[in-house]
């Protein structure tokens, strides 16, 4: 089993070594995505899988030997990167939900329900600004006025959207079509790398999450006034950089103050910034920082947005700048479902596996799914927490793990079907 993860793991990568310095670039609605959704739905046929892909550009694979009319046992992922990326965000979930029936089938064992395997498009914001494109469509979120909204959006080389979109075969006025029935699954889980080092820290072998810390993102402006650097006095200034650099530091404090006081998790970061005009010789006008803050307790985020909202207002005053602020992005968090995340550890103990209850500060598909589905996340290690980089990596000791815990969930809830 381990020696076809370790195959597979380069076919759905289309490579021929996971040790790529410039990584992986597989934006969504590519050729280069399609290239290795075209892997999938290759491997998915070698296993007896039945394949279709849906008015956004899903595939979802079928592995019904029973031929059950029930609803269905789901695994999804996305094999779409950022931007030199690395080769198991997505990935991993991807092979490890066909895994799952490779493993099945060695063991002759044929489930009383049928398990799907999806490979989501389009889950990175990277190329386009917004994010799980596919698993949206799939959810019922994709509606006509998102599409509205998303249509024109553009990638750095000024391709639309839609374009994107119409150059995989695609339609965008079809793409909320691909919206799947209430009754389509029993129960849908994502597997992916943690991107953290939570699993490794706590010497755990899995991670099983019990909700999504969505963004509340943030954007402050503080104007100044640009002047000559050489000409014009200290005490006549009005250099934006200078009175909004203290306001960096107050973000990370907010957040570590709320967590002390509150003993609940959350993150801020000030991790955008713009300065105007940006000339060495000018001083700075205009300061664009941009905050993104999460917390699985969205109370906790709006806390710190006040918090900060109301520090940025009093710094500008103090200075004798004015700053503007906008919010940005206000997505509630996502709770998982308790049941599935049990029954997942459950699954993770028959396995002999030990497992670390966690949170994810990062977004993923199922964030989407669990609006209609009861869903569940697995995380596994990935070394020393990297990625989004071509360091990312993940053992196939772990990869193999995440298949046993998948598999185990399976037996668990279909059942064999007695011939």
């Amino acid at each position: 089993m381990k020696k076809w993860l370790e195959k597979n793991l380069l076919r759905l990568n289309v490579t021929s070594t996971m040790n790529r310095p410039e990584g992986f670039n597989r934006p969504g609605y590519s050729d280069q995505e399609m290239e290795a959704v075209q892997e999938f739905i290759h491997l998915a046929d070698s296993l007896g899988m039945q394949v279709q892909r849906d008015e956004a550009g899903n595939i979802l694979a079928v592995w019904n030997p029973g031929q059950s009319e029930k609803s269905s046992i789901a695994f999804i992922s996305h094999l779409d990167t950022v931007t030199s990326g690395g080769g198991y965000d997505g990935v991993a979930g991807v092979l490890c939900g066909l895994g799952v029936i490779q493993y099945l089938k060695e063991k002759n064992w044929t489930p009383s329900r049928p398990v799907t395997v999806i490979c989501a498009s389009s889950e990175e914001s990277s190329r386009f600004g917004v994010s799980t494109i596919g698993s949206k469509a799939m959810a019922g979120l994709l509606t006509p006025v998102l599409q509205n909204e998303l249509i024109n959006l553009k990638d750095s080389e000024g391709m639309t959207l839609e374009e994107a979109v119409r150059s995989q075969g695609l339609d965008w006025n079809n793409m909320n079509l691909a919206e799947q029935p209430k009754d389509a699954f029993h129960r849908v889980v994502e597997l992916h790398i943690e991107q953290g080092t939570k699993i490794e820290n706590a010497q755990k072998d899995v991670g099983i999450v019990g909700g999504i810390a969505c963004p509340l993102r943030l954007s402050f402006v503080f104007t100044g006034e640009a002047g000559h650097t050489g000409t014009t006095p200290m005490s006549k200034r009005k250099d934006a950089l200078a009175a909004s650099a203290p306001f960096i530091q107050t973000v990370a404090d907010t957040a570590k103050k709320i967590e002390a006081a509150s003993g609940e998790e959350i993150v801020a970061t000030a991790s955008t910034i713009e300065c105007e005009p940006n000339e060495m010789n000018v001083i700075p006008g205009k300061v664009t920082i941009g905050v993104d803050i999460r917390s699985v307790n969205d109370k906790r985020k709006q806390e710190a947005g006040d918090i900060l909202r109301t520090s940025a207002t009093e710094l500008a005053d103090n200075q004798n700048i004015h700053v503007d602020i906008e919010t940005l992005v206000d997505n509630a968090s996502v709770l998982l479902s308790p049941e599935v995340a049990d029954e997942l550890q459950e699954a993770a103990v028959k396995a002999g596996y030990h497992y670390h209850d966690m949170d994810s500060g990062a977004g993923h598909d199922i964030m989407n799914i669990a609006k209609k589905w009861q869903a569940g996340l697995v995380f596994i290690p990935c070394r020393e927490g990297k990625s989004h980089v071509p360091e990312e990596h993940a053992s196939i000791d772990d990869l193999y793990k995440g298949v046993q815990v998948l598999a185990n969930y399976v037996m668990m809830q279909t059942g064999e079907l007695k011939k």
